[in-house]
């Protein structure tokens, strides 16, 4: 039902706007000069509706149109990733905000001194998937520290994964052998019966290695079911970059997602500047992006992708 409404609301879209600009060039036809301010107000609002509308028709992959989760975990640099981790969650609640998405945070653990270790939001909305896959991958942070008393400067990374939320289409079959359930306390907000009691979970997949908690909801067992959600997706994401890898590797242009290759760079000293290194789209209003404002970068991602799939 949820895909009907959105084919609906998409068709219903493109619709009305034909109908607006054929109202529009039969007015234009009519000579009357009186119109012409009108007249070019329209064109300006429809120029912005078909530009937003082109955007959208790039989102044509399989799970484009789902909501998603996304994940971010500090890696090498100590505070400063587990700060720069925490930074990167509040752009994509920006992000969201933006756009009028609802987040629910899923699992997030608090850093040592400042930040987060990590943190799972759950995005819901139109074509959320299709946005947010522009930035899976490793960020990389460049800035004079805080946290150092010399006031040096220092890189961290933070490693960001996106995947579909489309459980109800997921056909994996998890045998109980291959996992490994711990409990433990909530660390988050949520009230005495979620503090006082185990009622987090952490699921290991042995045979890949893939953890996944959650400590949002309020009991043991709505937790458990949450998070053996979130491993199916996982799974299904893991299957389907395997995929594209081979296919990939067999055009000769594999790159990997590992820390030596961040996907973008956000540099704070000695220049302001953020680029993303696999498109080369680049802006020096760092602190716009920082505050959400991520669609020229994933709009740039997907000209490249649907060019080079074209190609």
């Amino acid at each position: 039902m949820r895909r009907l409404s959105r084919l609906r609301n998409a068709v219903t879209i493109w619709r009305e706007t034909d109908q607006r600009v054929r109202d529009a060039i039969e007015l234009s036809e009519m000579g009357d000069e009186e119109m012409l301010p009108d007249l070019a107000q329209e064109a300006d609002h429809l120029e912005e509706i078909i530009e937003r509308l082109a955007f959208r028709a790039k989102l044509s992959g399989d799970y484009d149109t789902e909501d998603a989760y996304l994940a971010i975990h500090a890696g090498a640099g100590g505070t400063d990733a587990q700060d720069w981790a925490a930074m990167l969650l509040r752009m994509y609640l920006r992000w969201a905000e933006r756009r009028g998405f609802k987040v629910e945070t899923v699992d997030e653990m608090p850093g040592d001194e400042a930040g987060i270790k990590s943190a799972t939001l759950s995005i819901q909305g139109d074509y959320v998937y299709g946005y947010l896959k522009s930035e899976r991958g490793v960020h990389r942070l460049v800035r004079l520290s805080p946290f150092d008393s010399a006031h040096r400067r220092h890189t961290s990374f933070c490693l960001v994964e996106v995947w579909p939320d489309v459980q109800d289409d997921i056909d994996i079959v998890i045998e109980d052998k291959d996992l490994q359930i711990d409990t433990f306390r909530s660390s988050g907000a949520g009230g005495q019966n979620v503090q006082k009691n185990e009622t987090a979970i952490r699921i290991t997949h042995l045979p890949t290695g893939i953890v996944v908690s959650c400590q949002n909801e309020r009991s043991q067992s709505q937790n458990k079911e949450r998070a053996m959600q979130v491993l199916k997706m996982r799974l299904l994401d893991l299957q389907r970059e395997k995929q594209e890898e081979e296919f990939a590797e067999l055009k000769g242009e594999h790159i990997s997602a590992g820390w030596g290759n961040a996907i973008r760079s956000y540099v704070l000293h000695p220049y302001q500047m953020v680029k993303d290194t696999r498109t080369g789209h680049e802006t020096g209003n760092t602190q716009a992006v920082l505050e959400g404002d991520l669609d020229a970068f994933m709009e740039a991602y997907l000209q490249a992708t649907v060019g080079a799939e074209a190609s």
